[in-house]
């Protein structure tokens, strides 16, 4: 017989079971501390659990656990998660009489032998367990789903019994039979006395309802359960307690099957002596269950033009899902459809997407909630815990949707595509939240009652759409945010965060005078995003610089001009530059860029010289934009003679392609009519202009494929002084989402094959 030793936690009022978790919290200064301890440190996280019974006489069978979580909190206490794992024997107990020494043990391995006809007395167990659940009102069936695929019985008896049975002493006995035979039997006789005393139960509540009226049972009742706290001795400051809960059940409008929730757990709360563990819970959930929004509404603001001027007041641009926003009420108003949809806004940090969420529920006037799901390992922060555990609570939406105090509120959920994807995947937590056919039944693990979540309006936060697992996108109406242009980013900055940080620092709104052009310069040469977080810093910090002068100086000034000389005082020496466009050269040619802190244009230099007509690539280009290069060289050599090209100096010299500044990565097909280009007038010496640019997708076959951010590109392409630019026939419609200032100072050509180019190009 193996013995080994093993440091043991000695729990009160509570058993543990073999395949069940125990969720405890230690003081600093409690023992306990340094038996967790030496588990952590010498038993490699393996621990004795055991109860100690009414008569104080230590039991001789424990249960073999583990510490699966330890945490220290923030005041000094440690939080640890114990998950059971199987019986052992106790053979001795040390340091028993050593109170500042944890208590340890000696335990051996109880042999469990194999069960004849063990499928059979499952299938038994899971049949009555099923019809026990079924006809028995307060018992949750998410049990069921635990035990269906359980093949062994010792396993199955450990599940089953702290969900079904309550009593402490009878768990003790199941905890001292180490026969999993004899501990079926026990489950079913259990099982057989309990279906008998509800139906006992509801037998003498028929005949009582017949022979009484109303107002006779309430009288009854009350003073039976006078009678009963009289002989216990118990204060009258859970009854008062009581009849606050019972005027609570009777306004609250919930569902009939919560309401009858409510009242079989009250009815428990009021049987239950205050010594019971047991009454804390009971009361903490009928709380719960009472402050839930159930049937709370507030009524949406169905003046569409408000909402619309609401929405353009707090946030410039994002059109596409204002309008969304509009329609979603429109609809609802006409056709009093209440069911939400489902929004995820896709874009780059610092567009905004966190606060339009906040502004639309301030121009729905509806209420708002919020959560962060980035970084969640454990599906219970959604859904709950279950109430087994010691410390249970409900998961984030139903804590949430208690803050909203409103069935139907604005509930954004940030970051998605952050959310861990490791085993115990919380994603798929979500899906029951998010899919609109099935949140009207959502169930907490906690709370074990239908909540109906279609009316909720959810909105999803995203920086990277390729994130997002399918399932879950599948659910989601996705709206694209992109960056912001530079012109736009002047727009925000003048008319919002400029007066808001003046009015946050006390000052006057005309107080700080920034021309347009300055304000341009800090875009371009201080910042490099695709939101206006910095922009606002910067801005903020040349506030801040002028305030610190006039407090230390003692001046008065009624209004400032910030100059250009100014600027670098206040911010430093520029932090990024963009590319400008070089003197015409043979060989070289402005492509466009798209990235997500903007447009800018993209010079490509080709160079030949004495080879085997190998193609050399330079400057960090990406797989795609590598395959734009040998389209480009495939397509010259088999058109040569109409672009009269020497065809020897396609064989025998290799041609080098670079695009410069190599550090930067650089990928994507946009750039393939300006890789043709650049090799076409490398080998024909023809001399390109340098205001001219040009984006677009070639093929084998010389056509000119449509390409994305034009708008981006185009606002690059401005500020770097083109003007000309070579476009796809394809993009002609986003012609119209360009600004004003870039259609009036750009010429556009549209092509639809290479050979058009060509004869631009001869024709200047």
């Amino acid at each position: 017989m193996k013995k080994y030793n093993l440091p043991v936690i000695l729990l009160r009022g509570i058993v543990l079971l073999p395949q069940n978790t125990l969720k405890l919290e230690f003081d600093a200064k409690n023992t306990d501390n340094n038996v967790i301890d030496m588990s952590l440190l010498f038993h490699d996280n393996y621990i004795l659990v055991v109860s100690e019974y009414d008569n104080k006489k230590l039991p001789k069978i424990g249960v073999l656990s583990k510490i699966e979580n330890n945490l220290v909190l923030p005041n000094g206490n440690t939080r640890v998660d114990i998950k059971g794992l199987r019986r052992v024997n106790i053979i001795e107990f040390l340091n028993l009489n050593k109170l500042k020494e944890p208590l340890e043990s000696i335990v051996s391995e109880i042999k469990i032998e194999k069960v004849a006809n063990e499928e059979i007395i499952i299938n038994k167990l899971v049949k009555e367990i099923k019809s026990y659940v079924k006809n028995i009102p307060y018992i949750s069936n998410s049990m069921v789903s635990l035990i269906e695929k359980e093949k062994s019985l010792d396993k199955f008896t450990d599940i089953v019994v702290p969900t079904l049975i309550s009593n402490k002493e009878r768990v003790l006995e199941y905890l001292n039979t180490t026969l999993p035979l004899i501990r079926g039997e026990m489950l079913l006789k259990d099982i057989y006395q309990e279906k008998e005393m509800f139906q006992i139960e509801r037998d003498i509540d028929m005949k009582i309802r017949k022979e009484m009226d109303d107002s006779q049972k309430e009288y009854l009742l009350k003073e039976k359960i006078k009678l009963l706290k009289e002989e216990l001795g118990e204060s009258s400051t859970k009854d008062s307690e009581i009849t606050k809960i019972k005027k609570r059940i009777e306004k609250i409008a919930c569902p009939k099957k919560v309401k009858e929730r409510l009242n079989f757990e009250l009815y428990r709360y009021e049987t239950v002596s205050n010594m019971s563990p047991e009454v804390n819970v009971i009361r903490d959930y009928i709380e719960w269950l009472l402050d839930l929004p159930w049937n709370i509404f507030t009524e949406d603001n169905n003046d569409l033009k408000s909402v619309k001027t609401s929405l353009d007041q707090s946030h410039y641009g994002l059109e596409d899902v204002k309008q969304r926003i509009i329609e979603y009420l429109a609809v609802k108003q006409l056709s009093k459809n209440n069911n939400s949809p489902i929004i995820c806004l896709v874009g780059p940090p610092g567009v905004g997407k966190t606060s339009l969420a906040f502004s639309i529920a301030n121009a729905m006037k509806r209420n708002f909630v919020k959560i962060s799901v980035s970084g969640i390992k454990d599906e219970s922060e959604i859904l709950g815990h279950r109430k087994t555990y010691v410390g249970a609570s409900p998961g984030r939406i139903i804590t949430s949707l208690k803050k909203a105090k409103s069935s139907n509120p604005l509930f954004l959920i940030d970051e998605i595509d952050k959310m861990s994807h490791d085993y115990n995947n919380p994603v798929n937590s979500l899906l029951s939240v998010l899919d609109p056919e099935q949140n009207q039944y959502f169930s907490d693990n906690y709370i074990e009652e239908d909540f109906d979540l279609s009316h909720v309006l959810f909105i999803l936060t995203a920086n990277y759409i390729e994130d997002i697992p399918e399932a879950l996108k599948d659910r989601l109406e996705i709206i694209n945010i992109s960056g912001y242009t530079e012109f736009e980013k002047l727009d925000i900055a003048t008319h919002h965060l400029l007066p808001k940080i003046l009015k946050e620092n006390g000052l006057k709104e005309n107080f700080v005078h920034i021309s347009d052009d300055i304000i341009l310069k800090i875009i371009r040469n201080y910042t490099k995003e695709a939101g206006v977080r910095e922009l606002k810093r910067q801005l903020d910090k040349i506030v801040r610089k002028i305030i610190t002068q006039i407090v230390l100086n003692n001046i008065k000034i009624n209004k400032i001009n910030i100059t250009e000389k100014v600027l670098e005082k206040y911010l430093g020496k520029e932090k990024y530059k963009f590319n400008t466009k070089t003197k015409a050269k043979i060989g070289v040619v402005n492509g466009l860029a798209y990235t997500v802190y903007g447009g800018d244009i993209l010079p490509i230099e080709v160079n030949y010289f004495k080879g085997k007509g190998n193609l050399i690539l330079t400057g960090s280009l990406g797989d795609v934009m590598k395959e734009s290069a040998s389209i480009a060289l495939s397509y010259l050599k088999s058109n040569y003679q109409y672009y009269n090209i020497d065809y020897n100096q396609l064989i025998n010299n290799d041609i080098h392609i670079h695009v410069p500044e190599g550090a930067i990565k650089k990928d994507g097909p946009s750039a393939g009519i300006a890789l043709t280009l650049a090799i076409l007038s490398a080998l024909t010496k023809t001399k390109i202009s340098n205001t001219l640019a040009l984006t677009g997708e070639i093929t084998l076959r010389g056509q000119v494929l449509a390409i994305g951010g034009l708008k981006e590109k185009t606002i690059g392409a401005l500020r770097s002084g083109i003007k000309t630019i070579i476009i796809p026939s394809e993009n002609t419609k986003d012609l119209e989402e360009l600004p004003p200032e870039v259609k009036d100072n750009i010429n556009f050509i549209k092509v639809k094959n290479f050979k058009e180019i060509y004869k631009v190009i001869k024709n200047a």
